[in-house]
């Protein structure tokens, strides 16, 4: 009954309608940019930097700038020395020259502060023998700390489900100013679908880079809802990563696992050119290699990050794919905990015999009274979980010991 209760709810929704080791945000008010608009003839950085990791010693930087340009990143250790500079990825002996730029900084020191900046250079003209540039822009110099990958302490916060709601960026992370995080998780459903460039910018990208992506990094994985859209298939392009992946930092192994569409692949919907069961497949089969890497089995906490939680979000197809791939493969991982949304209502659920064997904590959302900010902090022998509701009271908490 409730179940179904909670179909018909999430249905009635959808007609109706950070200094990296140390949070620094900037006031609610400054937190959403207006529409950018570059004229015909300007050539500017539309959005950006903002900054993406898997905590590796090596970071991301995004940005985007308004025509094809040849762009780099010149960074170091000191704001009045950016004496390196680093370069998109290059595919098949081209470095890359577009709008959309990811360059990675890698091998960098642990615990150590790099200054960079963004540069671009605008291409004209591109003609078989002759490339034409015109005028080279850049960013202002900002500041990101490596965080150290064996650091004996984590924290970081995660928000969900928003649906283009971009004012609830900033409102959510205003209610944990000031304190020290690592990095920030979009746990899915950031929008109800995807048009163009545009939303992406306007409803996600820039409030993160005017409120805290240009000094911490942002974790992302999609929601059911990223999936929708002409512009689903190319969304990914506009981060460094956003599907399934695992990582390492301090004493927990994170899993991040992108659960697709919640409706069946054959819906008519989608006109036969999806095939998400066989996604999950895959992802099931990476996950069973993945439990039993080192990485895996030696950490103090194992976390797994997914929009669809596996159990306690209704009968539709994808939820219950979730629940028969990736429920036997963490628990016989020991998994320690899990993080999800998808089901706009804010709920833990305490481990549960013969199901699920770890907790899991769902956030809520969209609406106003509905959205949640949940803070996690883990350490060698806990993980304390505090879920905070729009107006800042918490709605619910839980602590995971070692075992």
């Amino acid at each position: 009954m409730k179940q179904n209760l909670l179909k018909e709810n999430r249905r009635s929704f959808l007609k109706g309608g950070l200094v990296l080791g140390g949070l620094a945000l900037l006031k609610p008010e400054k937190a959403i940019s207006s529409p950018r608009t570059p004229l015909e003839d300007d050539f500017k950085i539309i959005t950006g930097p903002y900054l993406q990791t898997n905590f590796g010693n090596s970071i991301s930087i995004l940005w985007i700038t308004s025509k094809d340009s040849s762009s780099w990143v010149e960074y170091g250790e000191s704001p009045e020395q950016l004496d390196k500079k680093a370069y998109g990825k290059s595919e098949m002996g081209f470095k890359p020259a577009g709008r959309l730029n990811c360059v990675k900084l890698e091998h960098l020191k642990p615990g150590t502060t790099y200054h960079y900046k963004v540069v671009s250079k605008e291409i004209k003209d591109f003609q078989p023998y002759k490339l034409t540039y015109g005028s080279t822009i850049s960013g202002n110099t900002e500041s990101v700390l490596n965080t150290d990958p064996a650091k004996a302490e984590v924290s970081f916060v995660m928000i969900n489900d928003i649906h283009d709601r971009p004012k609830s960026i900033a409102h959510l992370l205003e209610l944990d100013k000031g304190n020290q995080r690592d990095f920030v998780f979009f746990n899915g459903d950031v929008f109800d679908y995807q048009s163009d460039e545009k939303q992406i910018v306007n409803n996600m990208l820039q409030p993160c880079v005017d409120y805290f992506a240009k000094n911490t990094p942002f974790v992302y994985v999609r929601g059911n809802h990223e999936t929708r859209g002409k512009f689903a298939r190319d969304f990914a392009a506009y981060f460094d990563h956003v599907g399934n992946t695992a990582f390492t930092l301090g004493p927990v192994r994170f899993v991040i696992l992108d659960t697709g569409e919640d409706k069946d692949d054959t819906h008519p919907v989608y006109a036969g050119i999806v095939d998400f069961d066989q996604y999950r497949e895959q992802q099931a089969v990476w996950l069973d290699k993945e439990i039993n890497r080192k990485e895996f089995k030696n950490a103090a906490f194992r976390v797994v990050m997914m929009h669809i939680p596996p159990r306690y979000s209704g009968e539709e197809h994808g939820a219950a794919h979730c629940t028969k791939l990736f429920e036997p493969l963490m628990n016989r991982g020991k998994v320690d905990l899990v993080l999800s949304g998808h089901t706009h209502r804010c709920k833990i659920h305490p481990p549960a015999k013969s199901m699920n064997n770890y907790p899991i904590i769902i956030g809520g959302g969209p609406t106003d009274g509905n959205r949640t900010l949940t803070k996690i902090k883990a350490t060698n022998k806990q993980i304390q979980v505090s879920m905070l509701d729009d107006s800042g009271k918490e709605v619910g908490s839980y602590l995971v010991a070692k075992r």
